[in-house]
């Protein structure tokens, strides 16, 4: 592992993990926790929430093919994607974190909890799903989210339909998150390639770690339905709705959401927490 730079207290580390060069942020110290990005987003996506995790060692990372982490050769697994995690857990002599998956990070984090059940601690699924047999987001939000190019220039403009919540009314702060539309199709089908005919839904009843399902009522892209499914299936599930909540409210709300995430994390229950409805 090489580090690269070291700005806002948000370290930049460059790694080597099974054949992949991966970019990866760490801030802060205390429990470990590891992000999974939500799809097409880079680790800086995280940073409006960071300051809000105080007493925990947050780690984020360009999932393969975004952002500074080279493209693979070939598509990869969600359980391929979930190895790369443990893998940077590994590196940095971590025996076992919590997890944080958004969007097409919950997918991924999901598969963590399943295939390195040792490593999680506590397990956060935000904004997420659990793939086919799902109940669809609004197709002119999925439309935005898949189609190269449909966000170049036009972040400002389409945030509010695509992503819901507070971008609704203040689509200017999507202008610095670091999410960007594929370039070509191609490109696109290769990083949506762990999708394709994936569900999780067979073998939620087998996540045993301490789980939060947690989800805004005005998500375009990921139903509210779908939440309510996955927490009751999840044998230690708790689900948490944050009203008015968008698809990235985590990074458009962190003041409202993350009190409710570090609660959790450190044992207490998001119903002890001010400013969300619980469902």
């Amino acid at each position: 592992m090489t580090p690269v730079t070291s700005a806002k207290r948000i370290a930049h580390w460059e790694f080597r993990l099974r054949g992949h060069r991966i970019h990866a942020q760490i801030r802060g110290e205390g429990d470990p926790l590891l992000m999974y990005s939500p799809i097409w987003s880079q680790a800086g996506v995280w940073e409006p929430l960071l300051p809000y995790l105080t007493g925990f060692r947050t780690i984020a990372f360009d999932p393969p093919g975004i952002g500074r982490s080279p493209m693979p050769a070939l598509p990869m697994s969600m359980q391929a994607l979930a190895s790369v995690g443990a893998a940077l857990l590994d590196e940095l002599g971590i025996e076992s974190a919590h997890v944080l998956g958004a969007s097409f990070g919950g997918a991924v984090a999901q598969h963590m909890a399943i295939c390195h059940p040792g490593r999680v601690r506590r397990l956060v699924l935000a904004s997420t799903s659990f793939g086919a047999f799902a109940i669809p987001g609004h197709p002119t939000a999925l439309w935005h989210i898949i189609h190269p190019g449909s966000h170049r220039g036009r972040m400002e403009e389409i945030a509010g339909d695509t992503f819901g919540g507070r971008l609704r009314t203040a689509p200017e702060l999507a202008r610095a998150m670091p999410i960007c539309s594929p370039p070509n199709i191609p490109t696109a089908l290769h990083n949506m390639a762990p999708l394709l005919g994936w569900t999780s839904l067979p073998w939620l009843w087998a996540i045993r770690q301490p789980t939060l399902v947690i989800c805004g009522d005005d998500d375009p892209i990921a139903p509210r339905l779908n939440h309510r499914i996955m927490a009751a299936l999840i044998a230690r599930a708790q689900l948490h709705t944050i009203e008015g909540g968008g698809h990235l409210m985590l990074m458009d709300s962190p003041a409202r959401v993350a009190p409710i995430i570090t609660s959790f994390l450190r044992g207490g229950r998001p119903g002890e927490t001010a400013g969300a409805l619980a469902a």
